[in-house]
């Protein structure tokens, strides 16, 4: 392995505009299309040499095994003891947990189907309460799928702040409300908080059976009923599903029950698709596969620290924070699987924006600055809206020239107006947007954070970094905790009136 690596940290490539000049098919091969998305990395560095050294390390690393090994459901989350089946939830795995995920999706559907035959009165409004995995996904796919044609009007709350849950509620009718509660333990201490609180407020609100509004969504079924959920109105999901993993799940209920389940089918077709690609495409020819390689050659290779992404389509909007918990709570680790130092730079930070608000705002410091920040750029070919087309040809013009620009640069005599170029950026263009293409686009973004993890010897389906902070968050509710520096007691006596 370490010769592998030593292939790859010693690869050396030209200037883009070089590599288009001497190569006519860059272009060709470093392009990919697949379930309506095209894939175009042939404005990075990649050559087919860092791409063959690259490739050797995925075999030195057993990517094929480890692949196979996520698919086929085996222990590969080591150092909790179990499996990672978020590819199951939407048919491609294990024959047992596919077919264990079908009949969960069948319970979700018969329960979206008594919601509609109006079981629960007359519902407008879903609240849908989570944190992390069981909040970020609903938000992302609603908020981009939902602006047309959805079904209920829906609010998604994860933060304890209270100003949080009172603007969700702001505009929802206690009594045409369905609460959803999603949390993986059902202990979530944020995600409880917010729970009673909505109850309290369907309570005050003239709801004579508050906990007869709530669904409850978890792999600890048990933990709801002791809440005070009915047993017919949990939908539980796999210990083996990760939190940012989820969304294909029952964490999915607020998607599925909002646009509808044809929606959500066409989203898991979408992500099987992309699925299939991944676990049968050549590596130099597979989206996921490409995409890691470039993401480690510019943190191993060029030192790069960030990876910007920018999407080019308003309904995208929450894309960059999705991909910041999976992406760095997946491979934000130190230590091998083995516990070993890892001794490379592992998980690139995650962030973004919208264009073409971001060109007014950051796009300064990866045109001129000194930081190397590898860019993004997604789009879709049709427009999310019907005003005058001049409004998507703008936008489309305006993410093919911070591309183009990126990798040409200016050069010019006053230093100032001069722009050096050779800066990378990936684009990733969609048809268009709809449940299968967001399907496909999020599992590519799952595989790719898979195969960094893979190459770097990590573990990507553990969280324990999270964990600290929550114990200490307890030990001061309680007043149990350990003696705090100075700093944190003087803090907790001022605002909170208590003895740190």
């Amino acid at each position: 392995m370490n010769d592998a690596w030593s292939a790859v940290e010693t690869s050396e490539s030209r200037p883009l505009l070089d590599l288009f000049e001497s190569d006519p098919d860059r272009l060709s091969r470093l392009t990919v299309e697949e379930a309506g998305i095209r894939f175009d990395f042939s404005k990075t560095h990649l050559t087919q040499s860092i791409v063959s050294a690259f490739s050797a390390l995925a075999e030195a690393q057993d990517l094929a095994g480890a692949r196979e090994a996520l698919f086929s459901g085996k222990e590969i989350n080591v150092t909790e003891g179990r499996a990672a089946e978020h590819s199951a939830e939407r048919g491609q795995g294990a024959p047992e947990s596919v077919a264990r995920a079908a009949g969960l999706h069948a319970r979700m559907r018969g329960l979206i189907e008594v919601i509609e035959a109006g079981a629960f009165g007359d519902i407008r409004h879903i609240l849908h309460i989570g944190i992390g995995g069981s909040a970020l996904g609903p938000d992302f796919l609603i908020d981009a799928l939902g602006r047309d044609g959805a079904r209920y009007d829906a609010a998604v709350v994860s933060n304890v702040d209270g100003a949080a849950l009172e603007e969700a509620v702001a505009d929802f009718d206690p009594q045409a409300t369905l609460v959803v509660i999603a949390s993986k333990t059902f202990t979530t201490s944020e995600t409880m908080l917010n729970a009673r609180s909505a109850l309290a407020w369907l309570e005050e609100g003239g709801v004579s059976d508050p906990y007869g509004r709530v669904v409850a969504l978890t792999a600890s079924p048990e933990r709801a009923v002791e809440f005070g959920v009915d047993e017919t109105r949990i939908l539980p999901f796999s210990e083996s599903v990760g939190g940012r993993y989820s969304l294909w799940s029952s964490i999915g209920f607020p998607v599925a029950v909002t646009l509808g389940w044809g929606a959500f089918e066409e989203l898991l077709e979408g992500a099987a698709s992309m699925d299939r690609h991944f676990r049968l495409a050549p590596l130099e020819r597979n989206a996921p596969v490409l995409a890691a390689f470039a993401d480690r050659y510019y943190a191993n290779v060029r030192g790069a620290e960030t990876r910007a992404v920018f999407a080019y389509d308003e309904r995208l909007r929450l894309l960059p924070s999705y991909l910041q918990q999976l992406e760095m709570e997946s491979n934000g680790k130190s230590v091998r699987t083995d516990g070993s130092p890892v001794g490379r730079a592992t998980s690139l930070i995650t962030w973004g924006g919208v264009g073409t608000d971001a060109q007014h705002a950051v796009f300064q410091l990866l045109h001129q600055g000194t930081h190397l920040v590898p860019v993004e750029f997604l789009a879709a070919v049709e427009p999310g809206h019907s005003l005058a087309e001049e409004h998507h040809r703008q936008l489309l013009i305006n993410c093919f020239a911070q591309g183009a620009a990126l990798m040409a640069g200016k050069r010019s005599d006053d230093p100032a107006r001069s722009y050096a170029g050779d800066r990378p950026s990936t684009t990733i263009l969609l048809d268009r947007l709809e449940p299968s293409s967001l399907g496909a686009l999020i599992a590519f973004y799952e595989h790719r954070t898979f195969v960094n993890a893979v190459l770097l010897g990590i573990n990507p389906f553990d969280q324990f970094g999270v964990e600290l902070g929550k114990e200490i968050a307890k030990s001061i509710d309680s007043g149990d905790g350990p003696e705090f520096d100075p700093s944190t007691k003087a803090l907790i006596e001022r605002a909170l009136g208590e003895g740190g």
